[in-house]
């Protein structure tokens, strides 16, 4: 299906973003392969793409995200939340380890692979303090650019939220639900694109 529309004659190449939402090197992903293969679809057309993700998984294609970067056409953000391995493994358990997010970055830039970090989320009067020391540990690593996200609570994520502080951070939740609302005219969440 996706080279089929890539070839099409109506096809205008744009950049496509790969995780956005959900990180496309989940643990199946090492079985099924599809973003591999969704990879040399776009390689094939040198459409250009841009991956986000927390895995150390994406240095598995470097092959064809290096292909990629040859053309102009590639590059991935590497997205760090925190440098506290304890902490990452309780926000992020499926996700790499902030070291092994570290190295795939130099793995990448040292590929020719367009790397950056991104800081997200940001989790007010959690991890809000570790950004300079994320900023500074991935471009020692090799990270070209850098992003940031502040942590977003849509829909029933906010109360899953509230419910994950009360677990594991309960004398700092509502610091942490307070700075969060001094962010959005008081509410936990803002769905507007501009200003969240």
């Amino acid at each position: 299906l996706l080279r089929r529309e890539l070839s099409s004659l109506h096809w205008q190449p744009k950049v496509v973003g790969l995780s956005g939402i959900t990180d496309c090197y989940q643990p199946l992903e090492r079985r099924f392969q599809i973003t591999r293969q969704c990879l040399q679809v776009f390689a094939e057309f040198r459409n250009p793409v841009v991956i986000i993700t927390k895995n150390h998984l994406v240095t598995r294609d470097i092959d064809i995200l290096g292909e990629l970067a040859r053309h102009k056409a590639g590059g991935v953000f590497i997205s760090v939340t925190t440098l506290d391995p304890k902490l990452a493994r309780l926000m992020e358990p499926r996700a790499s380890q902030p070291q092994k997010r570290l190295e795939a970055i130099r793995m990448l830039a040292n590929a020719h692979v367009p790397v950056g970090v991104n800081v997200a989320p940001i989790i007010p009067g959690l991890t809000d303090h570790e950004i300079p020391s994320i900023i500074t540990a991935a471009r020692e690593a090799g990270a070209g650019f850098a992003g940031y996200v502040v942590l977003r609570l849509p829909y029933a994520v906010g109360s899953l939220f509230e419910e994950w502080l009360s677990r594991h951070f309960p004398e700092r939740k509502e610091k942490i639900l307070n700075r969060i609302r001094s962010l959005r005219e008081g509410r936990l969440n803002d769905p507007d694109f501009h200003s969240r």
